[in-house]
């Protein structure tokens, strides 16, 4: 039966000065799969002397995954001011080859490739996920996040390549006005030339952009409560729907109420 896979390094996230935590696209991933109760694996990669931190709480979300050995563990330190979120990276991760595609298994025909850094994934590597007819989607995180240690920088100095083998791509509201270097309009988005975008906008929604046409999907707010890996959930459960035929505004539509209701556990915990 053919399902998704999730591919990304793992990430040691604090959040307010707190003990270091699981986190990366791949936690949350495996949170979002359980949570809608669809076929899905996990690819992935951290430190082994890091492992402790992940191998638990990853595989105890009951979704197979696989974590493949590492040099270093990216790292995070996230301060929140409401929905503002100011970052800091405290460690680079390990950038991901072509090689790595003989991990997947032989059913994933879509893949989503969650950089935490513009190094993670070079567009010869995504080229070689997106082989064999699997279709790829693609976080922003990945193109505007320079991969240097210190306050998060971002730019649009990225790679026109990476763009070239995918057929969803994700940014946030700041990822989009970076890369358009400004309004994110039409214009924007075809020339791009990703057949799906979706920019995401926080507790107002999202929204997405098919062939350069865009319909705006709202929301559930649910506010005064941390939202790191919400981006990540997501995408996951945006990926999976339309893996299984679901058009994109549908697609949007259960991402949102996913990320809505994770948030609400957050607030109750």
């Amino acid at each position: 039966m053919s399902h998704v896979a999730v591919v990304g390094n793992l990430a040691r996230d604090r959040v307010d000065g707190g003990a270091p935590q699981p986190g990366g696209c791949p936690f949350f991933a495996a949170y979002a799969l359980r949570s809608i109760d669809r076929p899905g694996e996990i690819l992935t990669r951290c430190a082994a002397a890091d492992l402790p931190l992940f191998d638990g709480p990853v595989r105890g979300l009951g979704v197979p995954v696989t974590i493949l050995p590492g040099k270093s563990t990216s790292g995070f330190d996230h301060a929140y001011d409401g929905e503002a979120r100011s970052t800091t990276v405290t460690a680079l991760g390990d950038a991901w080859t072509a090689e790595d595609v003989s991990h997947l298994g032989r059913d994933v025909t879509m893949v989503h490739v969650a950089p935490l850094l513009r190094s993670d994934f070079p567009a010869k590597t995504i080229a070689a996920f997106a082989a064999g007819a699997r279709r790829v989607s693609l976080d922003a995180q990945g193109l505007v996040r320079k991969p240097q240690l210190g306050p998060l920088a971002q730019d649009a100095r990225f790679d026109p390549a990476v763009l070239s083998s995918i057929s969803v791509l994700k940014l946030s509201e700041d990822e989009a006005r970076i890369v358009a270097g400004g309004a994110f309009d039409a214009s924007t988005a075809r020339r791009l030339g990703v057949a799906e975008i979706l920019v995401t906008l926080g507790s107002r929604g999202e929204d997405v952009w098919v062939d350069g046409e865009v319909t705006h999907v709202p929301t559930t707010p649910v506010l005064d409560v941390e939202t790191t890996g919400a981006g990540d959930v997501f995408m996951v459960a945006y990926v999976s729907a339309r893996h299984e035929s679901a058009t994109p505004v549908e697609a949007a539509k259960t991402g949102s109420a996913l990320v809505a209701r994770m948030l609400e556990e957050r607030k109750r915990t």
